[in-house]
């Protein structure tokens, strides 16, 4: 499949957080609550359960997805895991395939970086213990930084539970609320007005380079506001993540002259790296309203760089089926008002990152393979092109050839 000819198209790589299709074939390696992500699939799963009547709230019925199943959706998904989800089972007509992780994380740097040409060539560090999580001296170090006696948390907890249930005790001490996950992550909670969120970012920007040497892949703050029984996470969250190890197809295409769009917290991501033009938002609303004005905007040769996170962290860690299936399909209807208003020579792919099954236990990312869907533009619409199983680097090799971009990275092109 090629650009028609004499146009310079332009390139949209499109992130769905979390929405994975199944299959990985190391599952067995990666663990929720002490069991193996085997079996995991998280669209496949969801259409499942919507069409067991299991997901009814603010929604009814089988999963509705017409415009990324038309692509080939379900298709992917037989492809990945042998599940026919129920109600994806149109016949493709695009770009389809699956995108299986080499990385040994299931993490969003990780996900990310490897779709962007580079896979991460260390073992991130884990803070594994349940309460108690920091060692002595980090937390110390946050304490010091924060000009503070102590810290609140030092635990593996939720946002927005953390929150909740340590917020008063946060505006009575001013201590920061430090927490982690099943992720390589430190996260910090503090009031955005009471402790300050100039402080509060200042406070990671100074930590995040002793982190960064542990190989923890982010330090996040994650401020909020209100008063006992009624804090809010604000849209100011901010990830202070690893550099890539080697150029993405961010830095190349820059390098190249192409300009560079990234949506959401790609910037935070990718260290803003590569990138010329940030365009942030309080929810994935708002990063949808971005993502069609550029293909509206963007100029000839430009490359955009979205992801979705809320499908991840609205509804797979909270494990709410109903809220990840009415987010699948209003993305779904979204991505088919993006998708008309490409041009001839335009490159639209969807993928993700990791799953997260909202169906499986615990509450951590699940390892599985990701779909890949989309296709070039053409006078005629998109045409037919299966792309069968490939890597995560096969994506970025595969955009880097549609902007002329130098062969510089691992993958190959399925184009």
């Amino acid at each position: 499949m090629t650009a028609d000819s004499g146009l310079a198209g332009r390139a949209f790589l499109i992130v769905m957080d979390s929405a994975g299709i199944g299959g990985a074939p190391d599952a067995a390696r990666f663990f929720n609550d002490g069991m193996p992500d085997t079996g995991a699939n998280t669209i496949g799963h969801i259409a499942v359960e919507c069409a067991a009547g299991r997901a009814e709230t603010g929604r009814s019925g089988p999963l509705r997805m017409p415009t990324l199943d038309a692509l080939g959706l379900g298709a992917a998904i037989r492809l990945a895991s042998g599940l026919a989800a129920p109600g994806l089972d149109a016949t493709p007509q695009g770009l389809w395939g699956a995108a299986t992780e080499v990385s040994r994380g299931k993490d969003t740097p990780s996900g990310h970086w490897e779709l962007a040409g580079v896979p991460v060539p260390w073992d991130w560090h884990y803070f594994r213990a349940p309460v108690n999580s920091f060692p002595p001296d980090l937390a110390a170090l946050v304490a010091r930084v924060a000009g503070t006696e102590g810290i609140l948390g030092n635990c593996h907890a939720p946002g927005t539970a953390i929150i909740e249930s340590l917020g008063a005790e946060h505006l009575r001490t001013g201590w920061p609320i430090c927490y982690t996950s099943a992720d390589s992550v430190f996260q910090i909670a503090a009031h955005e007005e009471r402790f300050g969120l100039d402080r509060l970012l200042q406070l990671c920007r100074e930590i995040a380079p002793e982190l960064h040497r542990m190989r923890v892949g982010r330090v996040i703050a994650r401020p909020f506001v209100g008063e006992p029984g009624h804090f809010i996470r604000t849209p100011n969250r901010r990830d202070f993540a690893i550099a890539p190890p080697a150029a993405t197809i961010l830095d190349r295409a820059q390098a190249a002259g192409r300009a560079t769009h990234a949506i959401g917290k790609i910037g935070d991501i990718f260290s803003h790296r590569g990138i010329d033009h940030l365009h942030k938002g309080k929810d994935d609303a708002a990063l949808m309203d971005h993502l069609i004005r550029l293909a509206d905007e963007a100029g000839p040769g430009s490359l955009t760089f979205a992801n979705f996170v809320e499908f991840d962290s609205l509804y797979g860690h909270r494990r709410d089926v109903a809220g990840y299936a009415r987010a699948l399909e209003w993305f779904d209807g979204r991505a088919g008002e993006f998708m008309a208003r490409l041009r001839p020579g335009d490159l639209a792919i969807f993928t993700a990152d990791h799953g997260n099954d909202p169906t499986f236990t615990g509450t951590d990312h699940t390892r599985e393979r990701v779909p890949v869907l989309g296709g070039i533009v053409s006078s005629a619409g998109i045409g037919l092109n299966p792309v069968g199983q490939v890597g995560y680097v096969d994506v970025a090799a595969s955009v880097a050839a549609h902007l002329g971009l130098p062969d510089q990275g691992p993958g190959r092109s399925f184009l």
